[in-house]
């Protein structure tokens, strides 16, 4: 049984077991001073979320290793510049403590900008600026005035909270720059696209379909994103939000200063995918998109569907876990797994909110563990105790996984594969499956264990 440390006893539950349905979960709250939580920083979240827009110099203000730490963080194609690729730093070191770094940030800004001649340029604050207490937004507005472009900080310091902050942080600096730029060409049958980073190209996936619904993407927010278009952004009929977690608040300032609605919608597996296309036609209330909308689906589910009736033989019955970024994401792994014959036994995010998770607990099979903000040890212990065999998680879940000789799914920002649409789940179907069955790990068993007798305070029940 799972040990749990005293103060995130409420962030742990199992699905239908509180009496009335409903989640009994903490979450939205500080990491647990101690635990080791898979979380990043204020400062690693709003990189993640502003690094793909491709045409803009990305400058951390800070130490040499906060730059490097977020380097190319996501696997975010571009389709034109590659200014994003390269890090940038200020190299903040002792002397700036002592004396200040603002004219290190000044000198930075200009050198880099007469250099690549970026259309934005965005500053990261990071820990050592918020203790030294550099004036960040007046240098940005004094090099903006100079170079003519915008200079936007982003308030990121990494201790003002978890990587959540840093997706508000993110779309504060965003909120500067829609409505900065005339309208012309948007037309009536127009979308927005927020919270997709274009992993492995993901992007230009949905775009296709939108464009084949007879729908004018206006910006990417910000995956292969571009300055001008979110320039414009404020001009959209309606938002797609994708991560919720990281742009439901841009998505709410746009609706409460611009009047756009916005839809909360998942590309990730047939139903989700289908339904985002059915929720755009319907908000356009257009006979004719939703025709085509569903010959989009009937053909792609046709292209994908041998794939899945070749690997669900052997996929049938297993057990996998599922820890991700955002809660949402992780409601379309459960139902895509169900797709392959596969139940969910584990499930968990980094950020997921009270409704995510109430979702979350009524689509699960009763008695799945459901987490939020976990660590690699209680991890561990769930996928030993559920005997899972395959693990869905990024980049600092894949060792764990190994560790314990259990099959796993990179679905995080480091992926090379597209997983998005309906080509997308055919992929997650041919990788699922190689990974399950694997003959490597015929070589590493895995040893269930028994519930220790005597489990602390806290345990999972």
């Amino acid at each position: 049984m799972a040990r749990i440390l005293k103060a995130r006893e409420g962030q742990v539950t199992r699905s239908r077991i509180s009496v009335d349905g409903a989640p009994d979960l903490d979450c939205d709250r500080r990491s647990v001073a101690g635990s080791v939580s898979q979380r990043a920083c204020t400062f690693c979240g709003s990189r993640v979320v502003l690094y793909p827009i491709a045409d803009a110099l990305h400058l951390v203000h800070g130490p040499v290793g906060c730059a490097v730490y977020t380097w190319d963080i996501r696997g975010a194609l571009s389709s034109g510049p590659q200014l994003h690729r390269l890090s940038f730093s200020t190299d903040l070191r002792e002397r700036h403590v002592v004396f200040g770094g603002e004219q290190q940030l000044e000198a930075s800004l200009v050198e880099l900008i007469a250099r690549h001649r970026p259309n934005a340029a965005f500053v990261y604050a990071t820990c050592i600026v918020g203790v030294i207490g550099d004036d960040v937004d007046a240098v940005c507005r004094a090099v903006s005035g100079r170079t003519g472009i915008p200079v936007i900080p982003v308030r990121s310091e990494g201790f003002r909270g978890s990587k959540r902050d840093g997706y508000s942080a993110a779309c504060r600096a965003l909120e500067s720059l829609v409505g900065t730029a005339p309208t012309d060409g948007v037309t009536a049958h127009s979308v927005n696209l927020l919270g997709d980073f274009n992993l492995a190209g993901e992007i230009w996936i949905i775009r296709d379909y939108l464009e084949r619904l007879g729908v004018q993407v206006v910006a990417n927010l910000t995956g292969d994103g571009r300055v001008a278009d979110i320039r414009r952004a404020h001009g959209a009929a309606l938002n797609l939000v994708q991560c919720s977690g990281s742009t439901v608040g841009l998505a709410e300032h746009l609706r409460e200063r611009y009047g756009q609605p916005y839809l909360r919608v998942s590309y990730f597996g047939f139903e989700d995918m289908a339904e985002a296309l059915y929720g755009v036609a319907r908000h356009f209330k257009d006979p004719q998109m939703m025709l085509r909308a569903r010959e989009i689906v009937a053909e792609g589910i046709t292209e994908a569907m041998p794939v899945i009736r070749a690997v669900r033989p052997d996929l049938e019955g297993k057990r996998a876990a599922i820890y991700v970024g955002g809660a949402f994401k992780a409601v379309s792994l459960v139902r895509a797994l169900r797709t392959l014959g596969m139940r969910t036994v584990m499930v968990g995010s980094q950020t997921g909110t009270a409704e995510d998770y109430r979702t979350l607990t009524a689509l699960c099979d009763p008695g799945t563990v459901v987490v939020d903000d976990s660590n690699p040890l209680e991890l561990a212990s769930f996928l030993v105790e559920e005997d899972v065999d395959l693990f869905v998680g990024g980049v600092k879940e894949r060792p764990v996984a190994y560790k314990l000789g259990v099959a796993f799914c990179d679905h995080n920002h480091e992926r090379k594969i597209a997983l998005e649409g309906f080509v997308g789940m055919a992929n997650f179907a041919k990788e699922v499956h190689a990974s399950v069955t694997s003959p490597v790990w015929q070589l590493t068993p895995r040893r269930r264990r028994e519930p220790s007798p005597s489990p602390l305070p806290g345990a999972v029940r």
